[in-house]
């Protein structure tokens, strides 16, 4: 089955910095809404989709809804903007990029840095640092300040588009896995479900877990699942060691990242329900780098049985990442049917 690539294009575009994922929320409620039992939102503005099953027991599935982004920390006097990250960036990946500072109206703005031409030959080969750029809105300081003030959330421009049979954009990270739950909610509309369904679509989590956190803290979740992308580095010069997944080979199932070691019992379950459904899948270990699945298996008293689907994607952290249509809906497939037969499996020491 197809992916409905007009809905993940329209999740990916929206701006949604950590702390400031109120657009995509907007989305998110809009999709969601007819789909569940019951919607709520806390005070930091997580999400929660509840699908009400016929067990008491509760599992949460968490997905952010934020992206990495910067913030506005100063106007100098000819107007440029200098800001500071949100969430982990690679300083290189900042050149010749544009920009959309969201300030009283949406502006566009341009990344600028020292011209080649006139560096030292000691500056050519250094490593840029973020704190080398700043923000051109082709705008005097006057001008600026009526639009910009210390504070507003910025996002980077960058549509989507289709490519082979990959999807490409900015911000796949993580508007994947809110399109893969929202999409999945959809599929279970008419289904009965075990235990109670938690689509948690989260904040900030790209500054430290801190919506899942707190949701996983309210909801006391007996199972939870993240989603989340992880690296695909199946490119040229990659060792194989580093590979971690390959585009078009599936859906990832994660075995321990640096937050997370995941429950061998819910990676079998997992590993499982794909052999059943013919899903095809591939492992993840992954060394550095964190998802909302240590906040769902550890935020909440004794734990949960927590495990993660996560999306092959190449090029993560760029305006650019890339993810193959079949792995995505591999991680549909395989979602829906982990909630449809949670209760099916035995889950002892």
């Amino acid at each position: 089955m197809p992916i409905d690539v007009k809905l993940l294009k329209e999740i990916a575009e929206v701006a949604g910095a950590p702390g400031h994922e109120q657009r995509v929320r907007e989305i998110v409620l809009r999709e969601v809404t007819p789909l569940v039992d019951e919607i709520t939102i806390d005070n930091m503005g997580n999400v929660y989709a509840i699908k009400k099953g016929s067990n008491k027991k509760r599992v949460m599935v968490g997905a952010h809804m934020d992206e990495i982004g910067f913030m506005v920390t100063h106007i100098d006097e000819n107007g440029f903007v200098r800001f500071h990250t949100l969430g982990g960036f690679d300083p290189k990946t900042h050149t010749a990029q544009r920009v959309i500072i969201h300030g009283t109206e949406d502006v566009i703005g341009v990344m600028g840095s020292k011209p080649i031409h006139v560096m030292s030959p000691e500056e050519r080969t250094k490593m840029p640092k973020s704190t080398d750029y700043f923000i051109d809105l082709g705008m005097n300081k006057e001008e600026v300040e009526k639009i910009v003030s210390v504070g507003n959330p910025i996002t980077r421009e960058r549509g989507l588009i289709e490519m082979g049979n990959c999807v490409n954009c900015k911000s796949l990270d993580n508007r994947l896995a809110v399109f893969i739950l929202i999409e999945s909610l959809r599929t279970l509309k008419d289904k009965t479900v075990p235990f109670d369904v938690y689509g948690v679509f989260t904040v900030q989590e790209e500054v430290g877990i801190r919506g899942a956190n707190v949701a996983a803290l309210e909801i006391k979740p007996d199972f939870g699942f993240g989603l989340d992308t992880t690296i695909a580095f199946d490119v040229p010069g990659a060792k194989p060691e580093e590979v971690v997944t390959k585009l078009g080979e599936g859906t990832a199932i994660k075995i321990m990242d640096s937050s997370t070691i995941c429950d061998y019992r819910m990676i079998k379950y997992m590993e499982n329900v794909a052999e059943k459904h013919n899903i095809k899948t591939q492992k993840e270990i992954l060394t550095a780098g964190g998802t909302d699945t240590a906040g769902i298996q550890r935020m909440n008293p004794g734990g949960a049985i927590a495990g993660a689907i996560s999306i092959p994607t190449r090029h993560i952290h760029q305006v650019i990442e890339m993810a193959n249509k079949d792995d995505i809906r591999g991680s549909i497939d395989l979602l829906t049917n982990c909630l449809l037969e949670l209760d099916q499996h035995d889950w002892s020491f």
